[in-house]
């Protein structure tokens, strides 16, 4: 079933079928799509605009993540929560910022780690589409929020997107690294095959919890150590 399918199309019905008629990265044969749950998502989130909400990200960026990181090409996945509540601020990739001004907290703390891990300095923005072009999902378990509520659309059912990608990954690629940042993420470590996989959990980079285990964690230089004992080569985080 097509974003199309049913009735005329909005804004996000709209960019899911253009994302599904672009060959959608190979991830258009999940169920997720295939079954129109995608579609009705859309929908609800076209009638919540219509009603006056404001849904983040835009329409184009709601697929994002996926358009960046075909399936096929996946070697690491980053597994967030929802998208930044603040307008301008998310474009549809896990932790990367798009918006002008101080970054945020958590993502300071991601650079903070990879300077130390890496012994460089970081690009002077928030921005990581670089990161998905080089084959990292930053993918989060709710593809939208509503401004100013976080978390507002953590039960709409994205989470069945989430997973779905996840076992895809595990199934289909030869090696694969799973970052996966605090107790939320770590909960989907069962979907991970890890007899050729890898995972790297560790406390989440928020302030309230990257002291505990996320600070020294290492997960960047350990992801591209391993995937080259693989055959696979590294990832340039920089």
């Amino acid at each position: 079933m097509t974003a199309a399918a049913g009735g005329a199309a909005g804004g996000y019905r709209a960019a899911l079928d253009r994302f599904l008629h672009e060959g959608a990265g190979g991830w258009g044969r999940l169920p997720f799509f295939a079954s129109g749950e995608a579609a009705r998502l859309c929908a609800l989130l076209d009638r919540r605009v219509s009603d006056g909400g404001q849904v983040l990200p835009r329409p184009d960026d709601l697929f994002r993540a996926f358009s960046l990181t075909p399936l096929p090409g996946v070697r690491v996945v980053i597994l967030g929560q929802d998208p930044y509540p603040t307008p301008g601020h998310a474009h549809g990739l896990a932790f990367s910022y798009a918006g002008d001004g101080s970054l945020p907290a958590s993502l300071r703390n991601i650079r903070r780690e990879m300077e130390a891990d890496l012994g460089r300095p970081c690009r002077p923005h928030g921005d990581l589409s670089h990161w998905a072009r080089e084959g990292v999902l930053l993918m989060n378990t709710a593809l939208s929020v509503e401004a100013g509520a976080a978390g507002a659309h953590l039960k709409l059912g994205w989470d069945r997107l989430a997973d779905e990608a996840l076992t895809a990954v595990s199934a289909t690629r030869p090696h694969a690294v799973f970052i996966l940042w605090g107790g939320k993420a770590a909960a989907r470590r069962a979907l991970v095959d890890e007899s050729r996989h890898l995972v790297i959990a560790s406390a989440h980079p928020s302030p309230l919890s990257a002291r505990t285990g996320f600070f020294g964690s290492r997960p960047f230089s350990r992801a591209n150590a391993w995937l080259e004992t693989m055959g696979e080569p590294p990832v340039a985080w920089l």
